[in-house]
């Protein structure tokens, strides 16, 4: 009867299986949400132009001085920071001289004047993270929920949201230096070599902990909306199922728990949010202009200063956008994830009759 209770009970499939569902998962959402960004980025772009940025004051190995930009690109899954030199890097997000007056208009403008396909500009570069990073994160957590079920006897609503807290901690210890190694890539045009000696200097310089930098204003953004997300997907989606008298969740059912509960975690969160991106991309600049860049502030100054600067308001600036985003990106994620889980579990059991 565990079978039967849901597909999303990891019961019957192997945890490559359930790698290959959330890797599926991930390209499905980043192809539906990029063209969200980039449209963001785009008006970002347009408010301050290159003429405008700040230029690097020192660009290590012997490279010419040059005007870098820090943008913050989210697909919904993992957030990812961008570095233009001279508008080089992202010139997909970067043509001029189109003037957008509104998220609409760019989203008509992009693909008249420029091709459908430039909605999906900086796709590769973003499935190159989000893809291992969600892998990790839907599969460790599958793998944990299970584990403290089977330990306790139990199917408290409370393991969820413990497992859910542990296994994105974990996806964004493990991702967090890998975040940063590219960024100094990115913004330094480094040969793999040079990144090496790069990498070397900064542990002897500031210790192996420099290498996760940053990793504190995700861990506070990214642990509460996890724990949250997967606490009240499955009360959301157990409810639907008793109501719609279902003995395991269909795809419309996934889809709907996942945007409700995405939205609720996303609302939550949201001031943690607004610190994390001020942050995330703080820390972005002071790669790119190491000499100029002054020492990135804590969490909680931050936050302090947001409020002081734009009231408790600030501290939920962006409620809308980020609902949008995250809302379907949830749901699509999920829904896909759990119809792979599903089909993976018919398949085994097929290839188990077969056996007999």
């Amino acid at each position: 009867m565990a079978e039967k209770v849901s597909p999303s009970l990891g019961g019957g499939i192997t945890p490559l299986q359930q790698m290959l569902a959330s890797g599926t998962g991930a390209i499905l959402t980043s192809l539906f949400v990029t063209p969200l960004d980039v449209v963001k980025i785009r008006l970002q772009a347009q408010k301050t132009p290159f003429s405008k940025a700040l230029p690097a004051q020192s660009v290590p190995w012997g490279a010419q001085p040059a005007t870098w930009k820090c943008f913050l690109y989210c697909n919904g899954l993992m957030d990812h920071l961008y570095v233009c030199q001279n508008g080089n890097g992202c010139t997909a997000w970067y043509k001029a001289p189109t003037h957008f007056t509104g998220t609409l208009d760019a989203f008509v403008k992009i693909t008249r004047y420029e091709g459908i396909r430039s909605l999906w500009s900086g796709l590769p570069p973003t499935l190159v993270m989000a893809v291992p990073a969600t892998v990790i994160y839907f599969t460790t957590y599958d793998q944990l929920r299970d584990y403290l079920q089977t330990r306790t006897g139990s199917r408290s609503h409370y393991i969820p949201l413990l497992a859910g807290a542990l296994a994105r901690l974990g996806a964004v210890t493990v991702i967090s230096p890998l975040e940063l190694i590219r960024t100094k890539m990115q913004s330094r045009q480094l040969s793999y070599r040079e990144l090496r000696v790069c990498i070397q200097s900064a542990v002897a310089q500031d210790g192996w902990l420099s290498l996760w930098r940053g990793w504190g204003p995700t861990v506070l953004r990214d642990v509460p909306f996890s724990a949250l997300y997967w606490f009240n997907y499955e009360l959301v989606r157990t409810w639907l199922c008793r109501h719609a008298w279902l003995d395991e969740a269909t795809f419309m059912v996934s889809f709907l728990s996942g945007a409700i509960s995405g939205a609720v975690a996303a609302v939550l969160t949201l001031p943690f949010d607004v610190v994390k991106t001020q942050r995330q991309i703080e820390l972005g600049d002071s790669e790119v202009h190491p000499v100029t860049a002054s020492k990135p502030s804590s969490t909680w100054l931050l936050m302090q200063r947001i409020r002081a600067e734009s009231g408790t308001r600030g501290l939920f600036a962006g409620f809308l956008p980020r609902v949008i985003k995250v809302a379907p990106a949830c749901a699509i994620m999920i829904s896909t994830y759990e119809f792979g889980k599903s089909f993976f579990q018919k398949l085994n059991q097929e290839r188990r009759l077969r056996g007999l």
